[in-house]
């Protein structure tokens, strides 16, 4: 059986979401508003339009002004590259909703909203730091 996994993910317009992704620092390839490919690292993420992730779901989306329904989690190598990264998000029209901080002392992150309201986090763990078990 394949190993790989794709995550699916719907948008308002995609052309918009793929120029918002290449913005922040992602790569993104669109095929016009039809579909896009997101790479993060070993992750493909698909972006589809609303009207074709409802069709072959069988669902309608989540409304994502009231509700998560999923976080994606990206590691960063520095805090500072969680500031840049966080600036270039709000530069870019996304939504931050948890400003960059430190936690127990070893973990660093950010949380954002991108232009559909899918909720994302960047987070530097300093394994220096890290306590032992």
């Amino acid at each position: 059986m394949s190993q790989d996994i794709w995550i699916n993910l719907p948008v308002k317009d995609v052309e918009r979401s793929t120029a918002f992704f290449n913005e922040i620092g992602l790569h993104a390839v669109s095929v016009g508003n039809e579909r896009a490919k997101l790479a993060i690292g070993q992750t493909t993420i698909l972006l589809f339009p609303v009207e074709a992730f409802e069709k072959f779901t069988g669902s309608k989306i989540a409304d994502t002004s009231h509700s998560a329904e999923v976080i994606f989690s990206i590691g960063a190598d520095s805090r500072e590259e969680v500031d840049a990264f966080i600036q270039k998000v709000e530069f870019a029209g996304g939504r931050i909703f948890g400003k960059p901080s430190e936690t127990d002392g070893w973990m660093y992150g950010a949380g954002f909203a991108d232009l559909d309201g899918h909720r994302w986090n960047l987070l530097y763990m300093d394994a220096s730091k890290m306590p032992k078990r």
